[in-house]
């Protein structure tokens, strides 16, 4: 379940963001992208989602041209995105919005991975019947993570999870995220620098104007 991306184009409004993009995260590793903000790491993340249409370009993951696969049906295929700025409806509870992908992609054991889920993070479980806007900022995010994992049984994208987190509740994402590791997900993890992500990761690249001018990778 590699994921593999080869000269990977993406315009925004006929504007160029990516250029040539290629990277490889392999079946059941962690890598970092790295990148200041407006460097093409959202970009990056929501073309592999189907968010954002490619130019030119290809995308695969398990085998998989992703660029020939519906939005939803990366989704259903073990493919989740959690994006910066969380996205939690804030009307809904914090159960509500961890259980709405099961909804929409028809998961069948839901249940079931809502409690791993809870599991993972237990903390997310004593709010369960609260509603998201009366969350922090920093709650939120773990929320969304939990939101993620429901359908991201595969390969997990994660946008800067650690922005405007507190310091106490970054270890415990950091936490968190590294025992996803034993859990055999391909996870590819952007930050605008590596303080966090450094100890979780086998590798990482870094990205600048849109384009990935370099990679690190240490032994797995």
């Amino acid at each position: 379940m590699t994921l593999e991306i080869k000269n990977l184009n993406v315009s925004i409004g006929n504007i160029p963001i990516l250029r040539d993009v290629s990277l490889t995260v392999p079946s059941g590793q962690m890598f970092g992208l790295i990148g200041h903000n407006g460097a093409g790491k959202t970009t990056l993340m929501r073309a592999i989602m189907g968010l954002l249409e490619a130019d030119d370009g290809s995308i695969t993951f398990d085998g998989k041209d992703l660029r020939k696969t519906a939005d939803f049906g990366r989704a259903k295929g073990g493919i989740s995105y959690m994006p910066e700025d969380r996205r939690l409806i804030p009307s809904l509870t914090v159960e509500e919005n961890i259980l709405l992908p099961a909804w929409t992609n028809g998961i069948a054991d839901a249940r079931e991975r809502l409690e791993w889920v809870y599991d993972l993070l237990p903390e997310i479980a004593q709010f369960r019947a609260r509603r998201a806007m009366q969350l922090s900022g920093g709650q939120q995010k773990l929320v969304a993570l939990g939101r993620a994992l429901m359908p991201g049984r595969k390969l997990l994208l994660l946008d800067e999870p650690f922005e405007g987190v507190a310091p106490v509740l970054s270890r415990r994402l950091s936490e968190v995220i590294s025992n996803l590791g034993s859990s055999g997900l391909c996870v590819l993890i952007s930050e605008s620098d590596d303080t966090h992500s450094a100890d979780l990761v086998t590798g990482s690249y870094r990205i600048e104007r849109g384009t990935v001018s370099s990679s690190n990778t240490q032994p797995a």
